[in-house]
């Protein structure tokens, strides 16, 4: 596989962000409202510290990858913690080192911020996904709750 480019989103990233965020979406068998799309690039760039941040995987000219991540307080630290929200890779490039190298980026923004902790979520049945968080994180064994 060729070299692999991940970089922070820019504004002229919007179709191809727009494009792999839909992917993602439809992996997990959802979707949001237009109004959500467009709060949510808005967000990826407004200023703040608690505001979500997102990066581009790049091979070969092509966008091939995606992450949203934010910082947030905790009541256990003094130091911020990271969620890596949304993690994506096209298909077509699953297993060649995309997913890693955007988590690899995310927990390396997040050390030059002083933040130690990057943490994520997965559904039980993301197989693929789930092989990979095994090798690059350990497992807490937590489980989630969610009110609707």
């Amino acid at each position: 596989m060729a070299d692999i480019a991940i970089r922070p989103l820019e504004q002229p990233d919007h179709a191809d962000w727009r494009r792999l965020w839909t992917l993602y979406l439809e992996f997990y068998e959802t979707r949001v409202p237009e109004e959500v799309y467009l709060t949510t690039w808005r967000r990826l760039f407004d200023p703040g510290e608690f505001e979500p941040r997102g990066m581009i995987a790049i091979v070969e000219g092509k966008p091939v990858g995606l992450v949203h991540y934010l910082y947030h307080r905790s009541c256990w630290s003094l130091v911020n913690n990271c969620y890596l929200q949304d993690l994506f890779a096209d298909p077509e490039v699953r297993g060649t080192g995309v997913g890693r190298a955007l988590i690899e980026a995310v927990h390396a923004t997040a050390a030059r911020a002083g933040v130690a902790n990057v943490y994520w979520m997965t559904h039980e049945t993301n197989i693929v996904g789930r092989r990979l968080y095994d090798r690059v994180a350990r497992r807490t064994g937590f489980i989630e709750y969610d009110m609707l």
